[in-house]
């Protein structure tokens, strides 16, 4: 089902809440993303961020100013407050909490006193849902196409890719909240010479993806598929996903079931969803299919899709070296993407995942899987990055993947992969003329160097 523009979404409204009108912030009235948070005494409770603050939601239910469907059903995490509201249900509560928040409001402005609103350093975000499932998708034809010219330069492609999304069941225990510290995962790399032992030890090849993650609000019974027109209902909002890589130990262990040790150490997300109704006036046609391509089959197809099915959401990674922090420059821009290049949607993500009766449950998260668009600057993680290749170049440029052209840090650092000390930094936003600019905010993580399996100590 289509979201519709509405009265909250006019670039006109202001809110009460200063640091909210600023221009550069990523959360104007227009968004009014989701989270959870702790306060001071360690206390965790639903909330709601704009500009610079952070609404307690808990207060306002106790305050009688949430409807009665509402109030009965908040919890400290926001995601088990609201998958039992309805779509009418979500989009009543963002009008009223948007009416709240207008400027106009006065009498709402003692709330700081009341617990009701916190400043950003009061409080610290924490994961929006406890998440029980995560599964990650690969739906950048751009990332399967380079990655797979990496290792299978006549066929980069393997056949089933244009005919259903690709995925796999990642560890939903290793899911972290942004800013948590990333330890340089140990494993078997592959052996120096075949018939040699494997090596072992720490991952040389770490990696981040650039990804945006779906949050499930609300399943489906177990056998009970979900139809391509009520899938983005079943949608809460969006994230910013890191989903990190040990790109040798996935080299390595791969074959013949996919990712394993590479991929389940840690995976960090962004603390604010941004919710679908939000996302509305950035709405686009997905990816165009070229000619010959195979259409979608029907449970993956519908006219919604076709003409709405994409989201234009710009996403940028940057990076920031221990040396860099200490000098105190500014973190470097590694690519810039966009959502809306993926070649399948987050409706046919839904569709795809319960068409064999598998059960989505409320906090599922759904990654995209890397994204990256059609040039150099758009790759979304650095296998690709410093890949000398390009298969969509006329005529392709396909080389091996141990050529490589490193990252120049301002230090005189150089990257290939990522080193100890290396902060990542994931951003993403949505811009349209006419409309205000909305965010995701960030999602952070720092490496920290590998731990000995057996002394317990760095490596």
């Amino acid at each position: 089902m289509p979201y519709d523009i509405n009265e909250t979404h006019d670039p006109k409204l202001e809110s009460w809440v200063e640091s909210a009108n600023d221009p550069g912030t990523d959360f104007p009235i227009q968004n009014l993303p989701f989270c959870s948070f702790i306060d001071e005494f360690g206390d965790e409770y639903p909330g709601l961020r704009i500009g610079d603050e952070v609404v307690n939601l808990h207060w306002l239910a106790v305050a009688d100013l949430l409807p009665e469907g509402v109030r009965g059903h908040l919890h400290a995490r926001i995601i088990d407050d609201f998958n039992i509201l309805t779509l009418e249900q979500r989009v009543s509560l963002r009008a009223l909490l948007s009416n709240l928040l207008r400027a106009g409001q006065s009498r709402f402005k003692d709330w700081p006193k009341a617990r009701a609103l916190f400043k950003l350093d009061e409080v610290s975000p924490v994961l929006s849902a406890e998440f029980q499932n995560y599964t990650d998708f690969y739906a950048s034809i751009h990332h399967a196409t380079n990655v797979g010219s990496m290792f299978r330069p006549d066929n980069p492609l393997l056949p089933n890719y244009k005919h259903m999304p690709i995925g796999y069941h990642g560890r939903a225990s290793s899911i972290v909240p942004s800013g948590t510290p990333i330890r340089r995962p140990v494993g078997q790399q592959d052996p120096p010479e075949p018939g040699s032992p494997a090596n072992f030890g720490p991952c040389k090849m770490l990696d981040y993806e650039l990804e945006l993650g779906a949050v499930i609000g609300r399943g489906n019974a177990l056998g009970a598929p979900i139809e391509m027109e009520d899938a983005e209902d079943h949608v809460f909002g969006m994230c910013i996903v890191n989903d990190w890589s040990a790109r040798d130990i996935q080299r390595w262990e791969y074959q013949p079931l996919g990712p394993f040790l590479a991929k389940n150490f840690a995976t960090s997300v962004s603390p604010y969803v941004v919710t679908m109704e939000a996302l509305a006036p950035f709405r686009c046609p997905p990816y165009a299919r070229p000619e010959g391509d195979p259409r979608p089959l029907p449970y993956l197809d519908s006219e919604h899709n076709r003409s709405r099915g994409g989201i234009d959401i710009t996403c940028e990674a940057y990076l920031a070296s221990a040396e860099m922090r200490k000098r105190g420059l500014s973190p470097v821009r590694l690519s810039k993407g966009s959502f809306k290049h993926m070649y399948w949607t987050l409706a046919q993500f839904v569709a795809h995942h319960t068409v064999n009766g598998c059960n989505l449950q409320p906090g599922d998260l759904l990654a995209s899987g890397t994204i990256s668009g059609p040039t150099r600057d758009s790759r979304g993680c650095l296998l690709e990055l410093t890949w000398d290749g390009d298969p969509w170049a006329s005529p392709p440029t396909v080389v091996p993947g141990s050529q490589r052209t490193p990252i120049k840090l301002p230090t005189g650092e150089e990257r290939k992969f990522l080193a100890d000390g290396d902060e990542v930094i994931i951003k993403a936003y949505c811009e349209r003329e006419g409309f205000r600019r909305i965010g995701f905010g960030e999602c952070r993580g720092v490496i920290e160097p590998a731990v000995s399996p057996t002394e317990k100590t760095a490596w």
